[in-house]
């Protein structure tokens, strides 16, 4: 249990580093998106982007919390909740300021593909030998 635990935490750390890495990314790589964050006034294209690199990081975080927990599904969903409950209070914060689909995409896929980056992840069992 405690491996599971560090897995799902480690996990969101993971999602939370890689996003800021691909959002550096974004940023020098599309002048017009970076012009536009403070103030949060993205167009359609850039709120995809968003989702992208938020899924990216999912996939990412759930792997890597899989391979942590040394199980394909605990430590993943661990990580999607953890995210979601972060996410939560600050979508419900943003929810006038972005369309309903991009809100509802953004949560459900912090669990969904989460999931499926534990679904993915290469986990090694551990081996118990009798001595």
């Amino acid at each position: 249990m405690p491996r599971i635990l560090a897995g799902a935490v480690v996990g969101g750390v993971v999602w939370l580093v890689s996003a800021t890495v691909l959002n550096f990314a974004l940023r020098d790589g599309w002048h017009d998106y970076a012009s536009v964050e403070k103030a949060m006034t993205f167009t359609v294209p850039m709120m995809i982007a968003r989702l992208v690199e938020s899924g990216i990081s999912s996939i990412v975080g759930g792997a890597v919390a899989a391979m942590i927990g040394r199980d394909r599904t605990r430590p993943a969903l661990g990580t999607g909740i953890i995210l979601l409950v972060l996410f939560l209070p600050v979508h419900y914060s943003l929810w006038s300021r972005f369309p309903i689909w991009y809100h509802l995409t953004f949560l459900s896929s912090l669990v969904v593909l989460s999931l499926l980056g534990g679904r993915i992840a290469p986990v090694r069992r551990r081996r118990f030998q009798v001595a």
